[in-house]
């Protein structure tokens, strides 16, 4: 199985950061402006790019600390049963997010191409923290033309 790893130092607190991994409010501000269903352990979390978009099923959250999510759903199908999880440490400093999108089948093209959007939107919730702004889809940096 192949994995999507990124890891990021935001100067804010975990809790802040938290928020922006568990409440609609908080991922339509760095991932997708057309996100609905975060909520507690069990919810499904839509989120839209453009027409289309990924589901998942909330499957763990301690506050501060972890989130982890399970693809639901059909849409895309290289994601069929991915899953996705955050974890955050605390230093005096900072706070690191552990980026991990594994249980993927095969590591090919298009997983390429959502490890470098993955950094993209690492970087964006890392804006949205230190600076008030992230730059969720639909203004989010374009990668290549076909987007």
């Amino acid at each position: 199985m192949a994995e999507i790893r990124h890891r990021v130092g935001i100067r804010g607190s975990a809790a802040e950061v938290y928020r922006l991994l568990a409440t609609d409010d908080g991922l339509s501000k760095w991932w997708t402006a057309d996100t609905s269903g975060a909520g507690d352990v069990g919810s499904i979390i839509h989120f839209r790019f453009g027409n289309d978009g990924p589901r998942f099923e909330v499957t763990e959250l301690v506050p501060n600390k972890r989130v982890r999510w399970r693809h639901h759903g059909e849409m895309p199908g290289a994601w069929m049963r991915t899953e996705i999880l955050f974890e955050l440490h605390t230093d005096d400093k900072q706070v690191i997010v552990n980026f991990s999108h594994y249980n993927w089948r095969q590591a090919d093209e298009f997983l390429a191409h959502c490890s470098t959007k993955w950094g993209v939107f690492m970087m964006s919730l890392k804006s949205c923290i230190e600076t008030g702004k992230g730059q969720p889809y639909p203004d989010d940096v374009r990668i290549d033309f076909d987007e």
